[in-house]
C-alpha cells in the first residue's frame, strides 16, 4: 500500500466517525468583526511585514482542505485582499495539498515559505522569494523536503510546521499532527545558513503537552517559551487551544494554567476553534484562529478565520480567551471610506432555504450588505443567471464597487448595472467574459445611482452557486495595499445543469436470462450499458418482480460522465432495489467518479447500500461519508434516492428522509465511467434492481414522493420455463 493511501486510511482510523452537531445559532448573534476573512480558510499564520499584515492559510472546503495556495493582505486588519500565489509544482506532479503554511524572514532578508503536503509522503517543503507574496522558487530542485516524513522518528508525520526566531537569532521549528498517539510534538533548529534543513531535532515527550492533537505554535514572553497547540478533534466542537511553557526552546515543558485557553463557547457562535497563530502588536497580543462555518459543513472542513484579544496574566500564564463575534475592533486606522451600501435594502432573483435534519436556515439577500463574513446571500439554486439588487435609498455618487464572492480562488462571470429609478438600467461593469479570480472583485466607474444590480452569469467550477459574502459600494476611490491581480485562468466556464433525467434503466420489456450483452440508456444522455461479469434479468419469486440481478458484475455506460456532474455539480440517483443480505461495506448501486484522480475526500461520490459508515454516500473519508440512520431492511424492496443540490446531500428511503448533511463536493469525473452495480474499483452490489434513474439536479421531497409512486415495480407473471 502506498504512503498516500496509508495516510488517508489513517485519517479514517484515527478520528471518530460521528460529528457533533451544532446547536442552532441565531443569525442576529453573528456580528461583523469575526470571521475576518470572507471565505473558507484554516490554519492561519499572521505576519506583519512593513505596514502590511499578511495571513497565510489552508484554503478549505474542497478536497480535504486542498485548495489554491493563497495569501490575504491588509493594512487595517479589517479590509482584506486575496491573492493566489504561484507555487512551482513538484517535478513529477502538480501540488494539490498546501496545508498549514508558515513564513519566516531569513538572515538574508528573503522570505521563506513552508507548508505541509502528503502527496509524496507527509513532508514539509520550502520555497523562497524576495517578497512576501512571491514569485516563489524551490529551496530544493529535486523536491527534497525541509522536514521529511519519519523525522525525527520513524513513522512520525511531518505536518503543521511553525517556525520561531528566538531573541538570539536562532530559528526553531515545531511540528507534528495526531501527536496523541505519535508520541509528542517535534522540535528542531533550522539551519539559518541554508534555510532548508533541520538540526538537533527531537520529540517532545507527550506528557509535557497534555491532551494534544496538532498545530504547535511557539512564542516567547519575557524569558519563558510558550508552546501553544491544539487538542481534541478539528472535526467537531471539542477542538481547542492549549499551552505549556519552559525556560528553553527544547523544554522540558510544564502544562500551563487555564487550559484549554480557547474552546467552543456556550452559544456555539464560536464552534471548534483552533490551529492558531499570534500577532504581537506592541504590548498587545491577538490570537488568530479558525472556527467552523455556520450552518456547519459536514466534516468540519469549511473553516473560517477569526481574531480575538489574548492576555498574559504573567510571563507563563495565559488568561482564558473570550471568543467573540465582534472581533478586536478598529486598532489600526483605515484609509477605506464609508461603505454606503452597509445594511442597504436588497432583493434577489431567489435565495436558498436550507432545510435538512439539522438546519432550517435562509441565505437572505440582506446578508450581502451586512458587512459580515459569517453570512452570505446564496441564490435559490445553482441555475444561472441569478441577480442581486441593492437599493442605496437615494441617488448617490458611486465610484467603486467591491464584491466578495463565496470562493475567492475561482472566477465568477458577471455584470453590474446601475439605475436611478430601478427601471432603466445602464452598464456599470461588464465581467461577462471574466476569467480572473479574486476577492474582492473591484470595479471602478464614476456614476450617480440609487440602485445597483449584480447579475451572475457563470462560474469557473461546476455547481457553484451565485453567492456573495458582501458587496460594498464607495463614493470615493482609495489606495489599495498592493497592486496585485491574479493570473487569468485557462479553464472554460463550467457546464450547468440541463435539468434532465440523464440515465433511465428499466427492464420491464427486456428478455429474461443472462444472455444479454447490453442495455440501452433511455435517459437524455443516451448510449448503451455494457454488461461485465455476472448480471442477469431475473424474477424475484417472493414478490414476483422482474429485475436485474447482480451477482458479481456491473453495467458500464459507453458515454463520458457529463461535465455538469463535475466538481460540485448537482445530481439525484433513484433506484428500486432488494438486497437479500446487507453487508457492512461495499454494495455500490451506482458510481460516476474517479477516486484515484485526487484520492482526496469529496472528490469521489457514489450511492451504496450497506450498514457501514459510508452506507449511503461514500466520499473516501469517514468524516464526510453519509451512512443510513436506519439501514433499509434486507430482503425487501425499497425505493432509495440520493440527492445533492449543491448545498445539501440527502438520502431518502421509501419516501422518508433518512439522513442529510451540508456538503461541498469536488467530484473527479475526467477519467470516470457511469457504473451501475459496482464502484470504480469493483465494490459490487449483490441483489435485485428493478430500475435506476439519474438526474443532473437535486430532486425535491415532492419529486421524490411522486417518483416513488410512479416507478413502484409491479408484480408480473412467472416467466415460462426454458
Amino acid at each position: 500500500m502506498s504512503k498516500k493511501n496509508i495516510f488517508y486510511n489513517l485519517i479514517l482510523l484515527v478520528f471518530t466517525l460521528q460529528v457533533i452537531a451544532q446547536k442552532k445559532v441565531e443569525a442576529s448573534n453573528l456580528s461583523t468583526g469575526n470571521p475576518i476573512l470572507p471565505g473558507y480558510y484554516a490554519d492561519p499564520t499572521i505576519k506583519k511585514f512593513g505596514d502590511i499584515y499578511y495571513i497565510y492559510a489552508t484554503t478549505d472546503n474542497e478536497m480535504l482542505a486542498s485548495g489554491a495556495p493563497t495569501v490575504w493582505y491588509s493594512k487595517d486588519l479589517k479590509n482584506w485582499y486575496n491573492y493566489t500565489m504561484e507555487i512551482p509544482s513538484f517535478t513529477a506532479k502538480p501540488i494539490t495539498n498546501f496545508w498549514a503554511p508558515d513564513i519566516v524572514v531569513g538572515n538574508d532578508g528573503k522570505y521563506y515559505l513552508y507548508f505541509g503536503n502528503c502527496e509524496i509522503g507527509c513532508n514539509i517543503y520550502g520555497y523562497v522569494s524576495d517578497t512576501p507574496v512571491g514569485p516563489w522558487k524551490k529551496l530544493n530542485e529535486n523536491d527534497e523536503p525541509v522536514i521529511s516524513n519519519g523525522y525525527p522518528r520513524e513513522g512520525f508525520p511531518s505536518l503543521d510546521a511553525q517556525f520561531f526566531r528566538d531573541t538570539d537569532g536562532k530559528i526553531y521549528s515545531y511540528w507534528g499532527t495526531w501527536v496523541h498517539y505519535n508520541g509528542g510534538y517535534a522540535v528542531g533548529e533550522l539551519n539559518s545558513a541554508t534555510m532548508k534543513n533541520m538540526m538537533n531535532s527531537k520529540n517532545i515527550p507527550l506528557s509535557q503537552t497534555p491532551e494534544p492533537f496538532e498545530a504547535a505554535y511557539m512564542m516567547k514572553k519575557g524569558n519563558k517559551y510558550i508552546l501553544m497547540y491544539s487538542g481534541a478533534s478539528c472535526h467537531d466542537e471539542t477542538y481547542n487551544v492549549r499551552y505549556s511553557y519552559s525556560d528553553s526552546p527544547y523544554g522540558p515543558f510544564k502544562e500551563g494554567l487555564n487550559n484549554p485557553i480557547l474552546s467552543t463557547n456556550e452559544d456555539k457562535t464560536t464552534h471548534g476553534p483552533g490551529h492558531h497563530s499570534v500577532l504581537e502588536d506592541g504590548k498587545d497580543y491577538y490570537i488568530v484562529y479558525h472556527k467552523h462555518d455556520y450552518p456547519m459543513t459536514r466534516g468540519g472542513l469549511a473553516r473560517q478565520v477569526c481574531i480575538d484579544k489574548m492576555i498574559f496574566e504573567n510571563d507563563s500564564t495565559i488568561a482564558k480567551v473570550i471568543p467573540t463575534s465582534s472581533g478586536i475592533g478598529e486598532i489600526v486606522k483605515s484609509n477605506v471610506p464609508e461603505n454606503i451600501a452597509l445594511n442597504a435594502r436588497t432583493t434577489a432573483s431567489s435565495y436558498y432555504h436550507l432545510q435538512s435534519l439539522e438546519h432550517n436556515y435562509e441565505y437572505k439577500p440582506d446578508f450581502a450588505t451586512d458587512d459580515n463574513n459569517a453570512t452570505m446571500w446564496k441564490a435559490g439554486s445553482n441555475a444561472l443567471p441569478q441577480d442581486l439588487t441593492v437599493d442605496l435609498g437615494s441617488v448617490k455618487p458611486i465610484k467603486r464597487v467591491m464584491t466578495q464572492f463565496e470562493f475567492a480562488s475561482y472566477y465568477y462571470q458577471y455584470t453590474l448595472e446601475y439605475s436611478t429609478d430601478g427601471k432603466n438600467w445602464q452598464l456599470y461593469a461588464d465581467k461577462s467574459k471574466n476569467r480572473t479570480s479574486g476577492s474582492p472583485m473591484i470595479d471602478d466607474k464614476n456614476v450617480t445611482a440609487r440602485f445597483l444590480k449584480l447579475k451572475v452569469l457563470g462560474t469557473e467550477k461546476a455547481g457553484l452557486y451565485a453567492a456573495v459574502w458582501n458587496i460594498k459600494v464607495y463614493n470615493e476611490l482609495f489606495e489599495l495595499p498592493l497592486p496585485l491581480e491574479n493570473k487569468k485562468s485557462n479553464t472554460e466556464p463550467a457546464a450547468v445543469s440541463s435539468h434532465k433525467m440523464l440515465i433511465d434503466i428499466d427492464v420491464t420489456n427486456e428478455k429474461y436470462g443472462n444472455s444479454f450483452k447490453s442495455l440501452p440508456n433511455k435517459g437524455s444522455l443516451g448510449g448503451v450499458f455494457t454488461k461485465t461479469g455476472d448480471v442477469k434479468i431475473s424474477w424475484d419469486k417472493e414478490d414476483k418482480i422482474k429485475a436485474l440481478e447482480f451477482v458479481n458484475g456491473a453495467l458500464i455506460l459507453d458515454k463520458p460522465v457529463p461535465k455538469n456532474l463535475a466538481w460540485n455539480g448537482s445530481y439525484s440517483v433513484a433506484v428500486w432495489v432488494k438486497n437479500p443480505e446487507v453487508a457492512k461495506e461495499g454494495e455500490f448501486l451506482a458510481s460516476w467518479c474517479d477516486r484515484s484522480e485526487y484520492n482526496l475526500a469529496n472528490s469521489f461520490n457514489a450511492l451504496a447500500y450497506n450498514s457501514g459508515h459510508y452506507g449511503a454516500a461514500p466520499h473516501l473519508d469517514g468524516h464526510f461519508d453519509m451512512k443510513y440512520n436506519k439501514v433499509p431492511e434486507q430482503n425487501k424492496w425499497h425505493h432509495i434516492v440520493l440527492t445533492f443540490d449543491g448545498v445539501v446531500e440527502k438520502i431518502y428511503v421509501d419516501g422518508v428522509l433518512d439522513n442529510s448533511q451540508n456538503m461541498m463536493l469536488s467530484s473527479a469525473i475526467k477519467n470516470a465511467k457511469i457504473i451501475i452495480g459496482a464502484s470504480d474499483i469493483g465494490e459490487n452490489y449483490s441483489g435485485f434492481m428493478a430500475s435506476l434513474k439519474m438526474y443532473d439536479y437535486g430532486l425535491t421531497k415532492d419529486e421524490v414522493l411522486n417518483l416513488l409512486k410512479q416507478t413502484a415495480p409491479k408484480a408480473t407473471k412467472e416467466p415460462s420455463a426454458k
